[in-house]
C-alpha cells in the first residue's frame, strides 16, 4: 500500500474528462504535487515530449490516462491513428517510467479489448479468448499491448505497474461533439437539440438491441485512486457498475430526462458495436474495495443538467 499524499504525481490526460475528476480526487486524498502535461507542451507520441515531461514532472507515481478515443463512428474513420497513437504513447511512457524508476504506474486500459462475443459478465480471465469487436479492435488491441508490457516489465524488472479496465464512462465534462462522442453524450445532445428545435424524431444507430454498462466518471476516478493506493498485482482489473442496460432502454431514459417527447427511429444499416457489455466487478471490490456509488439515472440527470448549463455554445440558436 502506498499513500499518495506527499508524492510527486503525474497524470497524463489530466486535463481531459476522466483525468480532471482524478485530479480532484487526488487533491482530496491529500496530494499537493500533481503535474498535468498538456499536449501543446508535451507531445507524448514522441520520445522528446515524454523525456521533457519526465524531466519537468519527476514523478514518483504516474497515472497514464491520455488516449485518442471516440465512439463507433470515430473508430471506423481513424483506425490507424487510434492504433498507432495509443500504442506508441503508452509503450514509450511505460518504458520511461521503468528507466526513471517510478514508484508506481497506473495504466488505463479499455474494455474494447475484450473479445466481441465475451460471455457476460466479462471476467478479466476472458480478455484473450478472441478478437475484439471489429469497429474498435485497433484501439482495443493497442491498449491490450500495454497490459502485456506492464506484466512483462513486472516480471523482468520488478516494475510496480497495474492495469485497469474501465467500462464506458459518462458524466459532466464529457465530449459532446457528435462526430467523435460516445453514446451517452451523443444521445443527450441529440435529444436536447431536437427538443429545442421542435423536431418530431431523432435517429439512433443500430437497432437498439445491444447492451452496455456505464460508470459515472467521478466514481471511476475514485476507483483509480483506490487502486493506486491498495492494488499491486499483474492481473488486470475491471472498473464498472456491474449493471447492464439495453441501448433501446437507455435512449428512452435519456429522452425522458431531456424532456424530448418525439419519436425514436433506428437506422439498422449502422453498426450496433459489441452485442453485450456487462462486467464482473468483483475483483475490484475484493482487491481494493471499489464499488460504484452512482445509479445510472442519477448520473444521467447530473450530466444533462451540466450540459444544459455549460454547453450552450454547442446548441443551435432558438
Amino acid at each position: 500500500m502506498i499513500h499518495l499524499s506527499g508524492k510527486r504525481i503525474c497524470v497524463t490526460g489530466g486535463g481531459g474528462f476522466l483525468g480532471s475528476f482524478l485530479c480532484e480526487k487526488l487533491a482530496a486524498a491529500g496530494a499537493k504535487d500533481v503535474f498535468v502535461p498538456r499536449r501543446r507542451d508535451y507531445d507524448l507520441t514522441t520520445e522528446a515530449g515524454i523525456a521533457r515531461m519526465f524531466r519537468d514532472a519527476r514523478p514518483e507515481v504516474l497515472f497514464h490516462l491520455a488516449a485518442v478515443v471516440g465512439g463507433i463512428g470515430a473508430n471506423r474513420e481513424f483506425p490507424g491513428q487510434y492504433f498507432y497513437e495509443n500504442a506508441i504513447m503508452g509503450i514509450q511512457l511505460i518504458e520511461a517510467a521503468r528507466v526513471h524508476q517510478v514508484e508506481k504506474t497506473i495504466v488505463a486500459g479499455t474494455i474494447c479489448g475484450y473479445p466481441k462475443f465475451t460471455p457476460a459478465p466479462f471476467r478479466e480471465e476472458s480478455l484473450w479468448d478472441g478478437y475484439p469487436e471489429e469497429t474498435n479492435a485497433p484501439y482495443g488491441i493497442a491498449k491490450k499491448a500495454l497490459l502485456v508490457q506492464c506484466q512483462a516489465y513486472r516480471q523482468q524488472y520488478g516494475m510496480n505497474s497495474i492495469f485497469l479496465l474501465p467500462v464506458n464512462l459518462y458524466g459532466q465534462r464529457d465530449n459532446f461533439d457528435l462526430h467523435s462522442s460516445h453514446v451517452i453524450p451523443a444521445l443527450i445532445r441529440k435529444c436536447v437539440e431536437a427538443r429545442d428545435r421542435g423536431d418530431r424524431s431523432i435517429v439512433c444507430w443500430g437497432d437498439g438491441t445491444a447492451t452496455r454498462e456505464f460508470l459515472f466518471a467521478e466514481d471511476a476516478a475514485e476507483g483509480f485512486v483506490a487502486a493506486a493506493e491498495r492494488y499491486d498485482s499483474p492481473e488486470p482489473v475491471n472498473l464498472g457498475s456491474g449493471d447492464e442496460i439495453q441501448i433501446k432502454d437507455l435512449v428512452e431514459m435519456v429522452a425522458r430526462i431531456c424532456n424530448f417527447n418525439g419519436e425514436i427511429l433506428w437506422d439498422a444499416s449502422l453498426p450496433n458495436g459489441q452485442p453485450r457489455r456487462r462486467l464482473d466487478v468483483s475483483k475490484a471490490e475484493q482487491g481494493f474495495g471499489f464499488r460504484a456509488r452512482t445509479a445510472l439515472e442519477d448520473g444521467l440527470r447530473k450530466t444533462v443538467q451540466w450540459y444544459e448549463e455549460t454547453c450552450v455554445n454547442l446548441k443551435p440558436p432558438r
